[in-house]
């Protein structure tokens, strides 16, 4: 039987992989360093969880003995407060990476299931109107985003469309967060090519669903708008709320892990984790406020620095390489968050 280490394994996606691979038999080594950003200050450590800090190496090594895969949850997540939680990524998201890395090597595990993002790619592919691929994150012009138009345009005027992202994508960070996400993967890579182990980064899309945290600004969208709705206020829509995204439960992106855990891949291989079914920003908040009779979502026409337009993924290697398919869609999904319950905000 397969026997896995799961880090951050007290966190909104690493307990749902837990739960799964417990019913599926394997009962995982689960560690989590029960950071105050994601658990507060003073947080309950969950049954069968130990704390461990993961930028310890000599801790994680200890732990390693029998384990054959690694599936790297642990990270701090979201888009960040300011500039100066720049040392915070650096240090749970790539250090802690390079930490594990080390571990791994040192006690002989040679396999890493690793918890990527979207945000690696900055926008996704775009093309212009003449059919040509914009490889460059364009600028947008103030003057036309203060008349209400936010789409891209190229610097002859021609309207930038969006198209699916697949892996092959440049990378592009545009946040903090995104920047150590693509050095985490960038760490994994490199491991992989040294010492012959084998690395699925699985590209999470806008994961939501029961269990999410709540009033944090590191959390996703979705539960920005359900913590709003909660206390009674109208969701805040940036822009127009044209933005399209794919939104996965977490459902799905917990059996996307314990499909890459138990998979035969070899070297490092990237993929995407997505409901593939896109939905814009704003019919997100609509599903929601409509569901629980909520005040009705308010677009505020602000455009956020380093926000990204449009980003929606192709699905398509996910199913080839793992078999893949998500299971819930947004429409049933965002309809069932809509009343589930969320973690309670971190102080």
């Amino acid at each position: 039987m397969t026997r896995v280490l799961v880090t951050g394994a007290a966190g909104f996606i690493g307990s749902r992989i837990v739960g799964q691979l417990r019913e599926q038999g394997i009962d995982p080594v689960a560690v989590d360093a029960m950071i105050p950003e994601a658990h507060g200050r003073s947080p309950q450590i969950p049954t069968g969880v130990t704390r461990v800090d993961v930028t310890d190496v000599d801790a994680i090594a200890d732990l390693l003995d029998g384990v054959d895969v690694v599936c790297h949850q642990a990270a701090m997540v979201g888009m960040g407060v300011t500039a100066s939680d720049a040392p915070l990524y650096a240090r749970h998201n790539d250090l802690g990476t390079a930490a594990v890395l080390a571990a791994m090597h040192r006690a002989g595990c040679g396999r890493l299931v690793l918890a990527s993002s979207m945000v690696v790619y900055g926008s996704g592919r775009l093309r212009a109107a003449d059919g040509s691929r914009v490889e460059q994150i364009p600028v947008r012009d103030p003057a036309r985003t203060d008349a209400g138009d936010f789409e891209y345009h190229t610097k002859d005027g021609q309207l930038i469309s969006w198209e699916l992202t697949g892996e092959d994508a440049p990378l592009r960070p545009t946040s903090l967060y995104a920047a150590s996400k693509v050095a985490q993967e960038h760490y994994a890579r490199a491991w992989s090519i040294a010492t012959g182990g084998a690395v699925v980064a699985l590209r999470y899309h806008n994961v939501y669903g029961p269990g999410m945290p709540r009033d944090t600004p590191y959390a996703g969208v979705a539960s920005i708008f359900r913590s709003r709705l909660a206390a009674g206020q109208a969701p805040l829509v940036f822009e127009d709320g044209g933005q399209m995204r794919d939104f996965v439960h977490v459902d799905d992106v917990a059996r996307a892990n314990t499909m890459a855990i138990t998979a035969h891949t070899e070297g490092f291989s990237a993929l995407n984790v997505c409901s593939g079914q896109p939905i814009s920003i704003g019919e997100v908040a609509g599903v929601l406020a409509r569901r629980i009779t909520g005040p009705t979502p308010v677009v505020t026409g602000e455009v956020r620095p380093g926000d990204i337009r449009h980003i929606v993924a192709d699905p398509t290697r996910a199913r080839e390489t793992l078999g893949f398919t998500a299971r819930i869609g947004p429409d049933e999904g965002l309809a069932e968050f809509a009343t589930a319950p969320l973690r309670d905000a971190a102080r």
